[in-house]
């Protein structure tokens, strides 16, 4: 009898244990998610800023974006046991010092470059922590990743848009921009074949239309540099794709 007892206490900590970790998985893995698309927004601001350099509610924006990074890094540090995780936790925390260092400081090309690095280590570094730690998605939390992957995708797409105008523009920058927007159009086609609601249907309409016209213009880069019209539109985007990750949410 007392080895039956045993069992099933053995069993209900193992049912407990699992449960925890799958909960801390996934606090990981959103948290990895907000750190993917920082990494692209916080390089973006700084590259508007080198054009605008006046636009102080920019340099305001950096900083909030910064306080968001510190508290999703705060967030894995005290809920992964992963050693590894860790340990890449250290480069991505001594990254944001270097990335605030240089938003402290006047605005200039050289620092231009080096955040450009940085955006790319912060990625590096997300892309790691999440492959660590896995977790079962149902079929809305997937639809709800595809949203937050579409959100990345906006933010590193007009971070090229951006980097092209300070003469960032390599054969390598233009490869990753276009890779970006194939991989956003791909996700772009799960929303498409997903039937929502009538209000969300229309939404979705208007998502594929903006997109169209934003896509024109990042194909046309370095002849039509306009980044006082194609923010504020990629934030619409945005907007639209946060009005979908919400049913999403909401429907799990």
């Amino acid at each position: 009898m007392k080895k039956k007892y045993l069992l099933l206490f053995l069993l209900l900590g193992i049912t407990l244990f699992s449960e925890a970790a799958t909960r801390g998985d996934v606090k990981v893995i959103e948290s990895s998610e907000d750190i993917r698309y920082l990494s692209q927004k916080i390089v973006k601001d700084y590259l508007f800023l080198y054009n605008h350099p006046q636009k102080i509610e920019v340099k305001d924006a950096l900083y909030i974006s910064l306080s968001k990074l510190s508290d999703d890094l705060r967030v894995i540090v005290t809920t992964t046991k992963d050693v590894d995780t860790k340990d890449i936790l250290e480069f991505l925390a001594y990254s944001q010092d270097q990335i605030k260092s240089l938003v402290d400081e006047e605005v200039d090309k050289e620092k231009a470059a080096l955040m450009l690095d940085y955006s790319e280590t912060l990625l590096e570094g997300a892309d790691s922590i999440a492959s660590s730690h896995t977790y079962d998605f149902s079929e809305e939390e997937r639809m709800l990743m595809v949203t937050k992957e579409i959100e990345y995708l906006l933010e590193r797409i007009t971070k090229y848009y951006m980097a092209f105008n300070v003469k960032f523009n390599t054969h390598t920058n233009r490869m990753q921009m276009d890779e970006s927007i194939a991989n956003l159009e791909k996700n772009l086609e799960k929303i498409d074949l997903y039937i929502y609601p009538n209000d969300l249907e229309e939404e979705k309409e208007k998502l594929k239309k903006y997109w169209q016209i934003n896509k024109h213009f990042f194909q046309k880069t370095e002849s039509l540099f306009i980044p006082n019209l194609v923010l504020p539109s990629i934030d619409k985007l945005e907007d639209i794709i946060a009005k979908i990750a919400l049913y999403h949410s909401k429907n799990q």
